[in-house]
């Protein structure tokens, strides 16, 4: 938004006349109104001039303008302004909440020592003061920082105290923002319902309008990432959409979720300021968003998505650019367009995230096993406080699973499963990814793999997650036909692959369609039965007996018996002839 310009006079001995007193009061007005592109136009211009001096509120306001405006550093040079005005003028309250402001924006531009400097600043001009508003930063900084040592009595302790501030300050914000902090912490002790329940109340006040912008901001990124680290799909789903109409510039004249496609990799570099007037909370939600619309299947978008965020992601946030990479990463790995995806995931590390466990699974598709081994079991041993992340490290897990089948490991595949299972208690989403790893072991070590794999379909459906509920119906299909029900498998490969092909799954597409057609060829040639049919297609790949039993998990001698077998009934002499009829015929 463009600031109406105003024309001051000054006098003689260089102070300005009303016209500037005039500008300073129609960019409070404007302020009031949460219109900070304005006000940055007005206050920028203004304090170009040397004559016409700011008052520290009014330096408070220019800080904010400038940040809303993606003006960074001008923010933090105004901020530090404001704080020695208000120490100039005595006033601890003010310098205090000056000092806590610089500690945040410091510590989101990478500056630790700085940040740290500025938050022993803030507790020094509040320490003494009586309880005040200003104290809740101090006591929410607090509660953090004992999560982040593990002192979760500490933690909640803070957090009792913020609301208490809050609660006396009377402000609507204070007091939402206390209410998310409690839940953070209630989290991260694994006290679920509390901890949903204090942050449902929270985004009442943000739904219903009743908080400044940059509490909604928060609140908004702060709930959404623990939304997603807390695997509740539901709610992830329902706020990431409201955020998205929140950030939507008014302007626009187009939904959040009409995004166009485009190119099939986000573009490097990134920018590091957003445009001018723009909401710079709108990157950060929206690679939430990718990460939803990602779980929903809604693929093409999702790549869109990722590619707005990285553009819109102010410099300050920029680990929100960094998993919406990875995540573009993921719908790229999965649609067989591994260069890509390969692209995506470094850019993601490179912005300071881990890109696992997708890179160790891309790894797997391009054959790199020991590669995808080394990845996801070093992910794993990484995490500090796996509790604080669940759908994190059910992800690993889940990985750390497929990756140990793929290489044979039963009992690495076993002890994944089993952590897994233990993770995931009641929570739907974990709860669907745990049955689906138990099936899928199961399988591979010829158990009882249809009841876990049918609670993991029921599951998948009931989240509306496609792509997952696809995979199991492929794990399905093996155990129906290793049951003897070819009809029931033949039932889960068609749905599984008009699913693949819908989402442009295509490696998976492609393997749904040859299972099926290979389900169609089994009983054609030489009366082969179906591990018959198997063995003489690893034959034909140039197995020997050994390799043939450990990919079918059989002995030896069982390999041969199925040679003699197979010989037999084909008529032939020798490998190289078995080989020759398996081509002829279309089993491999």
């Amino acid at each position: 938004m463009s600031a109406p310009v105003t024309h001051t006079a000054t006098a003689a001995d260089g102070t300005t006349t009303a016209g500037s007193a005039d500008v300073v009061e129609r960019a409070r007005e404007a302020a009031g109104r949460e219109s900070w592109a304005e006000v940055y136009a007005l206050l920028h211009a203004h304090d170009r001039h040397p004559s016409r001096a700011l008052t520290a509120d009014d330096l408070s306001v220019l800080a904010d303008a400038a940040w809303w405006s993606g003006h960074v550093d001008e923010s933090v040079t105004a901020r530090l302004r404001a704080h020695a005005a208000f120490l100039a003028a005595g006033d601890h309250r003010g310098a205090g909440l000056a000092s806590w402001w610089l500690h945040f924006e410091y510590r989101g531009l990478g500056r630790p020592a700085a940040a740290s400097g500025w938050l022993h600043r803030a507790r020094h001009h509040l320490a003494d003061l009586p309880p005040c508003p200003e104290q809740c930063f101090l006591a929410w900084t607090d509660a953090e920082e004992a999560e982040q040592h593990g002192d979760r009595a500490a933690a909640l302790a803070a957090a009792h105290r913020m609301t208490r501030l809050a609660l006396r300050s009377g402000s609507p914000d204070l007091l939402a923002l206390s209410r998310q902090a409690e839940a953070a912490v209630l989290l991260a002790d694994g006290r679920r319902a509390q901890a949903l329940a204090l942050l449902d109340d929270a985004m009442c006040a943000v739904s219903a309008g009743e908080l400044t912008g940059m509490f909604t901001g928060w609140l908004y990124c702060l709930a959404l990432t623990q939304c997603m680290e807390a695997a509740d799909l539901g709610r992830a789903v329902e706020w990431t959409n409201a955020a998205m109409e929140w950030c939507a510039p008014p302007w626009s004249g187009r939904s959040t979720t009409d995004a166009a496609a485009g190119p099939a990799a986000p573009p490097a570099p990134l920018p590091m300021t957003v445009p001018s007037g723009e909401n710079p909370f709108r990157g950060v939600c929206r690679a939430h968003r990718v990460e939803v619309l990602d779980l929903l299947g809604a693929w093409e978008l999702a790549e869109a998505e990722a590619r707005l965020a990285c553009r819109e992601v102010p410099v300050d946030c920029l680990e929100s650019a960094a998993a919406a990479y990875y995540a573009a990463g993921d719908v790229q790995r999965r649609q067989g367009r591994l260069d890509a995806a390969a692209v995506s995931y470094a850019h993601a590390h490179e912005l300071g995230r881990i890109p696992q466990p997708g890179l160790a699974l891309l790894r797997l598709a391009q054959g790199r096993a020991d590669a995808a081994v080394a990845g996801v079991e070093l992910a794993l041993a990484c995490q500090s406080d796996p509790r604080h992340d669940l759908l994190g490290r059910a992800r690993l897990l889940a990985a750390r699973t497929e990756v140990a089948l793929a290489v044979r490991d039963v009992a690495g595949a076993t002890e994944a499963a089993a952590d897994l299972e233990a993770l995931a208690a009641d929570v739907p989403l974990l709860r669907a990814m745990a049955d689906t790893a138990a099936g899928a072991v199961a399988l591979a070590s010829h158990g009882a793999a249809l009841p876990p794999l049918r609670r993991a379909l029921a599951g998948w459906l009931e989240l509306r997650v496609p792509y997952e509920a696809a995979q199991v119906r492929m794990l399905l299909a093996a155990a129906c036909r290793a049951a003897g029900d070819e009809e029931a498998a033949r039932l889960e490969l068609g749905a599984a692959r008009a699913v693949f092909e819908r989402l442009g799954a295509v490696p998976d597409a492609r393997r749904a369609a040859a299972l099926l057609s290979g389900g169609k060829r089994r009983r054609l040639p030489g009366g082969l039965t179906a591990r018959e049919a198997e063995v003489l297609r690893l034959v034909a790949s140039g197995g020997t007996n050994r390799d043939i039993a450990h990919a079918l998990v059989i002995s030896e001698h069982t390999v041969g018996r199925h040679l003699n077998n197979i010989f037999a009934k084909l008529g032939v002499g020798s490998r190289a002839a078995a080989t020759a009829y398996a081509y002829a015929h279309d089993l491999v």
